[in-house]
This record gives C-alpha cells, structure tokens and sequence, in this order.
C-alpha cells in the first residue's frame, strides 16, 4: 500500500493542475513497476512535498533512494555532470517515468546542524563543495539567464524598485561573466548531507549553466528562510568575506549575486501565494551592491 503524503498531494495538484491529478492517481501502479523492473523493495517516503521520495533496498542489498516526480530531467543531467563529485550519485534513471535511483546518504545530518553557532565551518563546507562540483558546463541544462523571465514578469507583491535593478543586475552579471560551470542551483544548508563516501554530499540540484557566483544566492538566506530573526540576517556580511576569499570572487560581486537571488526567491515565493521571507530582508540589505 503506497502511502502518498498530505503534502504531497497538495502540493502536486496545486503545481500541475489536472496533470498532478492524474499522476497522483497512476503513483501505485508507477512506483509497483519500478520496483519490479528494477529489482527494488521499497521502504517508507520521506517526508517531501513536490516529489515521491523513498527508502529503497536494491537486489545486492544495497540501500538507495528513489526519486519519483515531474521535470527530474535537468536533475538528472546535473547529477551525471557531477559524477559523485560532491554529490550523491544517480545510479539509474528512467527520464520517462520520471524516476530517478540515488545513492543513500548517510549518516544523512544536514550541513544546517552547524548554523548559527559554527557557521563560518558550514560557510567553508559550501565553498569546498562549490569547488568540487562546478564544472564545465554540459547539454541539457537551461542557463541561469533563462531565470530572469520570472523579474521580468512579476507584477504581484515584491516592489519593482527590488525587482528592476535584481533583472538589470542579473542580465549585466551573466554578460560579465568569466566563466561558466554546472551548478547546482539551490545550494544551501538543508540540500548537503553528512556523508560516509566523503564528509558531506550534495541532493536536489536544480541544474543549471551560468556564472559560478550565483551559487552564493541561496546561502545567504538559507537555512529557515521562513525566519525573519534579524542575528541570522546579520550572518550575510562575514559570509560573503569569507566565500570571496574562498573562491577568489570579488566580494562586491558577490554581494550582487546574493541580491539577485534573494530578490528571485521572493519573486517566486509571492507568485506561488507565499509570505515575505528572510530574503527579503537579505535583498534589502545587499540592495546598494
């Protein structure tokens, strides 16, 4: 009996519409033949809201995770560029079932344990994970420049005098970039995992191919958006000295990367129905950057 979580359901439907529906309703016979065609006893989900996530037992014992959901596509393509590099490993993908075997991480603590009272460790664990997995870009992924559609269309909640210079900012940030890499798109505390392969491992990449300095965006705001407390806003500043002079990016540079991303986290927030979270407050500290 395949237990689909509340969350799930709404979440799903509310994404895809009638199409959610109806992936929802096929979700048993789906996940009974994955499990069949590739030797799998499956074990509880987790507790995910847009994706089907479970324990998994492969046919040598092995424990793994199966992702099961819509657009996995550019996850997976991400995954394959990463190659284990800092990143839990795709063993196996069906792009037409939406279906995608991983590795297990374990013992599976997240890097956000560390925040706020070690946070100059988790800031250096990001930046040795940002190393590790950029690398030259690949097919299959949309540009970071692709996401300026979603500024350029806002009209809702967030005030243009933040969405006009984050769209402005981000078309001359990608125009002056030195280089492009695979990055993973989401990067912050709750998407790195304590690992045993190696020390911490990344999940969920978003996937995209751009300029490695907006791999920060998320960091700065990140973990608990949803908490407005100003000592955790306060964290920005001595973060972005400290991944400047990891990563060899000018900090001004960055601190703009960090106001494009929040001002995009808050556009897409508002779009879906959500409150003003703290990337707000972060986009309206970096917003003289």
């Amino acid at each position: 009996m395949v237990r689909i979580l509340t969350a799930l359901r709404r979440n799903v439907a509310g994404a895809w519409g009638a199409a959610g529906e109806r992936w929802l309703a096929d979700l048993p016979d789906l996940l009974a033949g994955l499990a069949a065609d590739w030797d799998l006893v499956l074990g509880p989900p987790y507790d995910l809201t847009f994706h089907y996530v479970a324990a998994v037992r492969c046919a040598d014992g092995t424990r793994a995770v199966l992702k099961v959901g819509f657009e996995l596509s550019v996850e997976a393509a991400a995954l394959a560029a990463f190659d284990g590099r800092g990143a839990a490993r795709l063993l196996r993908a069906d792009p037409d079932r939406g279906a995608l075997l991983l590795e297990q991480v374990s013992p599976g603590d997240r890097l956000r344990d560390l925040v706020p009272d070690r946070d100059p460790e988790a800031t250096e664990v990001l930046a040795g994970l940002m190393r590790r997995l950029h690398v030259p870009p690949v097919a299959g992924l949309p540009t970071v420049l692709s996401q300026v559609s979603a500024l350029d269309g806002h009209r809702g909640a967030v005030p243009a005098d933040l969405v006009g210079p984050a769209a402005a900012a981000m078309r001359f940030l990608c125009a002056t970039a030195t280089r492009e890499a695979v990055l993973h798109g989401d990067l912050h505390h709750d998407n790195v995992l304590r690992g045993t392969r190696d020390p911490w491992l990344v999940i969920d990449p978003h996937g995209l191919v751009g300029d490695p300095g907006y791999e920060i965006g998320s960091i700065l705001f990140n973990p608990d958006p949803g908490d407005r407390d100003p000592a955790l806003t306060a964290l920005v500043p001595a973060r972005l000295r400290q991944l400047s002079a990891a990563l060899g990016e000018p900090v001004d540079r960055l601190a703009a990367w960090g106001f494009v991303k929040a001002v995009l986290s808050e556009v897409w927030t508002a779009d879906s129905g959500g409150t003003p979270s703290r990337a707000r407050d972060v986009a309206e500290l970096l917003r003289p950057s």
